[in-house]
């Protein structure tokens, strides 16, 4: 395999407060320690001599690798085919619930399936993101891996020391460890587990290894049986969901926006962020995409965490909230570049932390609310310290919506009148409303009503741009933006009204190529950085869905098929697609796969009206055809 992978070449297990992720020939490359947003252990997936790995995989050349996650479940097998055999490791982390651990576990479970296998092993951690310094401790039972920093690692073994065949070779390689060793047809019980604040090396059993693979796996298939999608689809859509849990921080409730840092939007750019971090636009709606599902435990326990920042945040004059914190909902984001990391495939620099923590984006309050409003609507109940945390923040959306923002794509080009931050400020604004009259719970419901109603005739005005014929980015400019994708999606306008038809034909031929939907365009539309960037997979599927609900069902349904297409051999997307169908950007990530499963359930939706009321649908397709 290359130095660097692609991007897509891996699969992500975790524990749900960190995650690591392997490449399709059984290498961990990438894992921060003790949670999602910690020092990574290993990182060679941005620096391969310096960021650290650990790998199983045959120790011959000429082997063919095949991977897959057990069914239902976040357990990943990577195959391994050669002329003597196959053998296959399945690494998985046994799930944590509850309160913090520094305690983390790592398993990685061999088995020869056919014939026989020399494997080798190599353990290289680099600790701190490559800075800090450790010593390695080899006993019969193990490994023991101190940083200056004070982090440990301890590597146990299960019948790695011995096997039927020869005594396996384990030997220090620098401040690392290799060992080789045959297992033949049969086999299996063999492996390692990599813990942190594990203690000593212990020899375990293959009993302790399959009892951690079955309550691992007895976890996995529980949670997905929660679901209550019964579509097409099904196995990409729960596989999405699973990838959603396993980006959530289980101690808090609170989601990162993709497993890694630093990881390019084009091949050599600057575009190379840290998005271990909740977002509270990426937060709510992967808590509404998870409660579609019928996740409501999940959705339920980010709106606590949502409530306990906009309490933090009380009578701050930069809003309720701020745009991103850590998964404890601290907000120390700094952002400091990795000058010693090279970066994926030379593409510098190498970013920690994030610089836009402190911008001002004008959408999170639509994007949570409306995600709290469709969580009462199943049935939630808003208490009354929630109800009052909501109501400042409306009361801050009405008085301060009118104001330029940085906008959605955190771009790093100045404030502007946002089309996008303007209208989420209307989604935030109309759901506050309907959840008043609903509860009829004491709110300022009148001036709530009459800034929605200026907010809805400003973006009429001047959010629509009569020279394109289309809603465009900001109130000064051609452009357009994908992000207003969302327009008809939650509610704004209808999806039949000639204004929104026009903007959806702008949008065919300005940002689609070839069913894949580009942001915006850089180049039209300066944002403060250099260099372009692939179509962001988010905006793909919002594309399908604004199609299925604009009448065009058959287009919205091939573009859906094409863009599973683009997606690993895992089913997992990173961030955007390259000009040649190469993923790129952090992965995996959030937003594609909440965008995922909002389009699947929308798709069945619409399929099922149109066998419900052909003669009814094929009138509706018909009138806007027309328009």
């Amino acid at each position: 395999m290359d130095r660097y992978p692609d991007i897509s070449e891996h699969g992500l297990i975790g524990d749900l407060q960190t995650a690591a992720l392997v490449t399709s020939d059984g290498t961990v490359d990438f894992f921060c320690c003790p949670r999602f947003d910690s020092p990574s252990v290993f990182a060679s997936l941005v620096d391969a001599e310096r960021g650290g790995h650990f790998s199983i995989k045959p120790a011959a050349d000429g082997y063919v690798t095949k991977q897959l996650y057990f069914p239902d479940t976040a357990m990943l097998i990577t195959r391994f085919m050669t002329k003597d055999g196959v053998g296959e490791v399945l690494d998985f982390m046994p799930v944590i619930e509850g309160a913090p651990t520094d305690r983390h576990r790592l398993v990685r479970h061999l088995r020869v399936a056919r014939g026989t296998m020399r494997f080798e092993l190599q353990i290289q951690p680099r600790f701190n993101y490559g800075r800090a310094k450790h010593t390695v401790e080899l006993a019969e039972e193990g490994a023991v891996f101190r940083a200056d920093d004070g982090m440990v690692l301890t590597l146990h073994v299960a019948g790695m020391r011995e096997t039927p065949s020869e005594r396996a070779k384990v030997e220090q390689a620098g401040d690392g460890l290799r060992a080789v060793f045959e297992m033949r047809e049969g086999e299996s019980g063999r492996g390692v587990m990599l813990e942190s604040a594990g203690g000593k090396p212990k020899a375990m059993t293959a009993a302790e290894l399959d009892q951690m693979a079955d309550d691992t796996a007895a976890y996995w298939k529980s949670w997905v049986g929660r679901s209550t999608y019964q579509g097409r689809w099904r196995e990409m859509v729960s596989r999405s969901a699973m990838t959603l849990k396993l980006l959530t921080y289980e101690p808090t409730g609170a989601p990162v926006a993709a497993a890694t840092f630093g990881l390019p939007e084009q091949t050599g750019g600057e575009r190379n962020w840290d998005y271990r971090f909740t977002w509270i636009r990426d937060g709510s709606l992967t808590m509404h995409a998870l409660a579609n599902l019928g996740y409501l435990v999940e959705a339920g326990r980010f709106n606590l965490w949502l409530r306990d920042r906009v309490a933090e945040q009380a009578g701050s004059a930069s809003g309720p909230l701020k745009i991103m914190y850590r998964v404890d909902g601290t907000s120390d984001l700094v952002e400091e570049t990795l000058e010693h990391f090279e970066g994926w495939r030379g593409s510098r620099p190498v970013r920690i932390g994030n610089g836009a923590a402190d911008q001002l984006q004008l959408d999170i309050y639509g994007e949570a609310l409306d995600a709290l409003y469709y969580f009462a609507e199943q049935g939630a109940q808003i208490g009354h310290r929630g109800w009052q945390e909501l109501s400042q923040i409306v009361d801050w959306v009405a008085d301060n919506w009118d104001q330029p923002d940085e906008g959605v794509w955190e771009t790093r080009g100045g404030r502007k009148d946002f089309t996008y931050g303007r209208f989420q400020c209307w989604v935030a604004l109309d759901r506050a409303i309907r959840l008043a009259g609903d509860t009829g719970r004491p709110s300022n419901l009148a001036k709530w009503v009459v800034e929605r109603d200026r907010l809805y005739n400003q973006i009429m005005d001047r959010g629509w741009n009569k020279n394109v014929g289309a809603f465009t980015q900001h109130y000064s400019t051609d452009v357009l933006d994908s992000a207003l994708l969302f327009m008809p999606l939650e509610g704004f306008v209808a999806p039949q009204d000639p204004m929104w038809q026009s903007t959806l034909r702008a949008m065919d031929k300005q940002l689609v190529s070839d069913s894949l939907v580009y942001r915006y365009n850089p180049a039209a539309s300066p944002d403060g950085l250099h260099g372009d960037e692939g179509t962001f997979s988010l905006c793909t599927f919002l594309y399908v869905d604004a199609l299925a609900r604009s009448g065009r069902l058959d287009d919205a349904i091939l573009t859906f098929e094409k863009m599973q297409t683009y997606g690993n051999h895992l089913g997992l997307f990173s961030e955007e697609i390259g000009p040649t169908g190469d993923q790129l950007g952090n992965f995996p990530q959030a937003f594609t796969h909440l965008s995922l499963i909002n389009s699947a359930l929308t798709l069945n939706r619409e399929l099922e009206r149109r066998a419900a009321h052909p003669e009814r649908i094929a009138a509706i397709e018909q009138l806007a055809a027309s328009v």
